[in-house]
């Protein structure tokens, strides 16, 4: 029997406003020329607004181990398609010209 976790709305609220928050300073950090810091922190950002939506609106911090178990594969295999991308991107001789 599985029972259902009910989280108070408040919670929910509160993620969505941290959401735009994060999203807000996204922008703000655009507006900055700060090199490959930005692109560094665009991504840093994004990542903790989507690990915040996986955790909290798909349920997975109070989901079983095996549902764990696949976002963690997922995010995984994620790694190793960009490592493979970006392997094969960094080589390219047309990048040494220009």
């Amino acid at each position: 029997m599985h029972t259902e976790h009910i989280l108070p709305k408040r919670l929910y609220y509160t993620i969505f406003g941290i959401l735009i928050l994060c999203t807000y300073l996204t922008v703000q950090i655009a507006f900055f020329d700060l090199g490959a810091v930005n692109t560094i922190a665009a991504v840093g950002i994004a990542i903790f607004k989507a690990t915040l939506v996986v955790l909290f609106f798909m349920h997975v911090k109070y989901s079983t181990r095996l549902t764990w178990v696949v976002v963690i594969g997922s995010v995984f295999w994620l790694g190793i398609l960009l490592a493979l991308t970006m392997g094969d991107y960094l080589t390219r001789a047309w990048r040494t010209y220009g």
